[in-house]
């Protein structure tokens, strides 16, 4: 079982330890987009071998997509029964992955979505279905503070994360989850973030914030942020009076959920890993109220968003397996260089620019801000649609430049049948 020698949490193997010293390679199965495909038993065994051959040593099913519903029966989250017309399978669909998986010596990782629990496109799942009152509320710079579920431009319908009513539920499902498959090989949290700067400004998170700093705010929210329209028409958020320790406590709040969730699920499960998904791009990744650097790093030094207690809720050292987004379509820095792209990442309020913008430059700053802890750097393949010799390039980077190498998601390499672009990537790259 794959673990990182982090001294806090007392483990002593390595990330990239994988039998024969190789790097990690992980494949996502995303929920929603492969329901329809894998819910044949003969679908799974073959791309499990074709992935296999190809050199990747671990699989990451998705098993709450952000719905909330889940691919197996449980006690607490309704179970996924169809999805775009396709009916699921009479089988354990988590179950026969790990069973399937084992036998070709594949690491099985389940991923579930955090502080997700609706799809506001379709206007399902469990805050449209059973707990409206979980939405997140959200301060939009036209229509004021409204639920989440009134966003439809946004597709996930996010749960506010100091709601301590729907922390219980899902730590209930994450030790279900480790309780129930045993023989999971790990846990991959996703989407455990607020939604973004406009989030959470409900009556609760604001009544959390003011026991958080001792005094009442007097104008809410105006004293944490306000909007104004910047170029082209677009909103950008402008700084209040207390936005700094704002911004501190939310990624408390989330330091504590992730140190509570480890607890749970060691506790449930003491050998299952505890990893998580989040976005590379570190100098806005403040806006979801998330730090994942190492306790070593101390972003008040570099960032004036951060204060100098920010560094204290760096949650590196919890991860067991950490997986991040490198979801640039610019490979190398001398490629950057050329093209200087302005990037909008997907909880970005702002556009972005910098060396940070493209895989390399990623790599070597992630190395700077996690210390001594590992990261597989992650590649969004259908970014590459147009140039798919990209792809193999993206590989061959995060391979080299990172601990390791994530691709998202298999049901964009099957569509395009870009198979080849892989191989070519992981055989340069030494994985096969």
């Amino acid at each position: 079982m794959l673990a990182v020698a982090l001294c806090a949490c007392g483990n002593s193997k390595q990330a990239g330890e994988t039998g024969e010293n190789v790097k990690p390679a992980l494949m996502w199965f995303d929920a929603e987009a492969n329901f329809a495909r894998f819910q044949q038993q003969d679908s799974i065994d073959y791309y499990l071998q074709k992935i296999k051959s190809l050199g990747f040593t671990h699989v990451i099913v998705d098993v709450r997509p952000i719905t909330g519903e889940v691919l197996y029966d449980s006690e607490y989250a309704p179970r996924m029964e169809e999805w775009n017309g396709a009916r699921r399978g009479d089988f354990d669909y988590l179950g026969y992955f790990i069973e399937e998986g084992h036998k070709l010596g594949l690491e099985i990782h389940a991923s579930l979505n955090v502080f997700c629990a609706g799809h506001n496109y379709f206007d399902r799942g469990v805050v449209y279905s059973q707990h409206p009152e979980w939405a997140s509320m959200v301060y939009d710079p036209e229509k004021g503070i409204v639920p989440i579920t009134e966003m439809k431009q946004d597709y996930g319908a996010m749960v506010n994360p100091v709601n301590d009513e729907y922390r219980t539920y899902i730590l209930n499902i994450l030790t279900e989850l480790v309780t129930k498959y045993p023989a999971l090989d790990g846990v991959m949290l996703d989407r455990v973030r607020y939604d973004g700067i406009r989030a959470d400004f409900s009556d609760l998170s604001r009544q959390k914030f003011e026991e958080y700093i001792g005094s009442k705010v007097e104008k809410f929210p105006e004293d944490i942020l306000t909007w104004e329209k910047g170029d082209a028409g677009r909103y950008v958020p402008v700084p209040g009076k207390l936005s700094e320790k704002w911004f501190e406590w939310r990624t408390k709040t989330i330091y504590d959920f992730m140190a509570q969730a480890r607890k749970t699920v060691k506790a449930a499960n003491p050998e299952v890993s505890f990893g998580t998904y989040t976005g590379a791009w570190y100098p806005s990744y403040y806006e979801v109220g998330v730090n994942f650097a190492s306790k070593t790093y101390d972003p008040s030094l570099d960032y004036d968003w951060a204060t100098p207690e920010y560094k204290n809720y760096g949650y590196a050292e919890l991860i067991d397996l950490y997986a991040t987004g490198n979801y640039y379509t610019d490979i190398t820095l001398e490629e950057y260089g050329r093209n200087n792209h302005v990037v909008w990442n997907e909880t970005d309020s702002r556009g972005q620019s910098g060396t940070w913008y493209c895989v390399e430059g990623s790599c070597q700053h992630l190395r700077q801000i996690m210390g001594k802890n590992k990261f597989m750097g992650g590649l969004l393949v259908n970014q590459y649609y147009d140039n798919p010799q990209k792809l193999t390039d993206a590989i061959v980077t995060n391979m080299q430049k990172s601990d390791g190498l994530m691709v998202f998601d298999i049901v964009h390499v099957i569509d395009r049948d870009l198979w080849g672009y892989v191989e070519a990537g992981m055989k340069k790259a030494g994985a096969i």
